[in-house]
């Protein structure tokens, strides 16, 4: 049996923020993900949204831990070579009897620090935002809203995590936990180990790892998102990210400007019973069809190109708000962005962050639903500061290797730099993916850096992302895929054991 400092449930971009913070330190890590890949599972679905902290109670942790990564973000993505643009916000009313919500919006976003917050009007928008409805009378702008590459952070989270030191285990599933000797015996389908401490950020699955230890104070309700990508043509129908006023259970129907150039509309919010439930309807269609076009009526049907829903961990019932917690949190952060008055009345739908004293060594992270990418580099601060609180020695490495080379990308690059890459290596004027100008150096690249399947393969490069969906790159993939990962094509796949693209022969295999 391996024995480990701490040991990391979950492989999305909270679990790998948390992994990289934690590598900073002389420690023993181990991270788990159940699936083929990292990002498989929540965070595969993420808008990519970098929230500013506009649409959070002031009293809710999830909009301390927002503002914060709303500033740490940059500094990651500098440091990984992530692509991060700032675009700003527009929450966007169309009654003048809506002002006053505005209003009250900016009013508690200032009290959490939300910076250069102004209410604009109608014609500021006319000049910001030509394509808005022109029912729109005014709008909230919160200019630190930004937009990044969800996939490509937690694959550049994770891999700096393991260049300096930590183990990621994918394919292995979690299946028991045992308290043993002040430590915690790991059953997993890779076998078993033994940690000091675990931290539960395993999303939809959150509560079903925390009853394992006996703490079952909560429940994690999956919410569908349906959320339609547009053509990249119509790139520039947006500006700013799009917001309506929010309601009470979700912050409505957007139209989200992204870091790979695709306008998306959504997403819808249901709460659904199937933790695995991805399915996509035309109820869903129409409702975020019909809210957007109140936004931009020149969307239309003929733009969308992909359809796609995700599921959002919603933390419910007890534990939230009760004085425990408050308690807890009032002894255990010591940061001034966590002072205690403001988390006095925690209530609903909040991020549980916290150290279990009834089982000591177990930290939940959970119930990590938006702003959860914005806020993934606070929560892996806030993490640390409760490992260190709980006893765990934090001695900082006398060497991180914080920094990596960006990844190239020949979509977001000009063509003269594509001309000398081509010079020195051929390979870039491959075109395998002609939507997304991939090549298959990148592609290739992308394999050796951990993608196995074809859904690795787009999440890293884009390659299948564009409107044919494939029908020019496929075969293609297939052959690099097998190639280097020294495989049949019978065995390539789109996410994994079950999804394989084309079947064997079952004589000849």
């Amino acid at each position: 049996m391996r024995d480990y400092d701490v040991a990391i449930i979950g492989g999305g971009v909270t679990g790998s923020a948390i992994a990289r913070e934690l590598a900073r330190f002389r420690l023993k890590i181990i991270l788990f993900e159940k699936e083929e890949e990292l990002t498989f599972g929540v965070s595969k679905s993420n808008s990519g949204i970098i929230h500013p902290g506009t649409q959070n109670p002031a009293n809710s942790l999830k909009g301390r831990l927002c503002v914060r990564g709303n500033t740490l973000i940059r500094q990651t993505a500098r440091e990984l070579g992530v692509d991060f643009k700032e675009v700003g916000e527009l929450i966007v009313a169309f009654n003048e009897s809506d002002t006053p919500k505005l209003l009250s919006i900016k009013k508690e976003a200032e009290t959490l620090g939300v910076r250069g917050l102004a209410v604009v009007d109608k014609k500021w928008l006319r000049e910001k935002e030509p394509n808005l409805s022109e029912d729109a009378v005014a709008a909230l702008y919160a200019p630190t809203a930004g937009i990044i590459s969800p996939y490509r952070l937690v694959y550049d989270l994770s891999e700096n995590a393991a260049k300096n030191g930590v183990e990621i285990h994918t394919k292995t599933k979690v299946v028991n936990i045992v308290e043993s000797g002040g430590s915690f015996e790991i059953d997993s389908t890779g076998g078993r180990f033994r940690s000091r401490f675990v931290i539960n950020a395993a999303g939809l699955f959150a509560d079903d790892i925390s009853k394992m230890v006996g703490v079952d104070y909560f429940k994690i309700t999956p919410r569908k998102g349906e959320e339609f990508l547009l053509d990249k043509k119509r790139e520039h129908i947006v500006n700013h990210l799009l917001f309506p006023l929010p309601s009470k259970n979700t912050k409505g129907i957007l139209i989200i400007k992204t870091a790979d150039g695709n306008p998306m509309i959504g997403p819808s919010a249901e709460d659904v019973d199937e933790k695995e439930d991805l399915s996509t309807s035309d109820t869903g269609l129409k409702k975020v069809l019909e809210s957007a076009k109140r936004m931009m009526p020149s969307i239309s049907e003929d733009d969308i190109i992909a359809y796609f829903a995700g599921l959002r961990p919603v933390a419910s019932a007890g534990g939230l708000g009760t004085p425990s917690l408050r308690d807890f949190l009032r002894s255990s952060l010591r940061d001034s962005l966590w002072s205690s008055d403001i988390l006095s009345s925690v209530a609903g739908e909040d991020f549980i962050v916290r150290h279990e004293k009834s089982v000591p060594g177990f930290v939940n992270v959970a119930g990590i639903q938006s702003p959860g990418l914005t806020s993934a580099p606070a929560i892996a601060l806030m993490v640390c500061g409760i490992l260190k609180d709980a006893g765990l020695p934090m001695r900082r490495k006398l060497f991180f290797h914080g920094h990596r080379q960006k990844t190239i990308h020949l979509f977001a690059i000009p063509f003269s730099k594509t001309q000398k890459l081509i010079e020195k290596d051929a390979a870039y004027g491959d075109i395998v993916c002609r939507c997304e100008m991939v090549s298959a150096k990148e592609v290739r690249d992308a394999i050796k850096r951990g993608a196995g399947t074809f859904d690795g393969i787009k999440f890293r490069t884009r390659a299948q992302a564009g409107r044919c969906h494939g029908s020019f790159c496929t075969t293609r993939l297939m052959k690099i895929l097998a190639e280097e990962l020294k495989e049949p094509v019978t065995s390539v796949t789109k996410r994994g054991k079950g999804s394989e693209i084309v079947k064997g022969d079952r004589k000849n295999g």
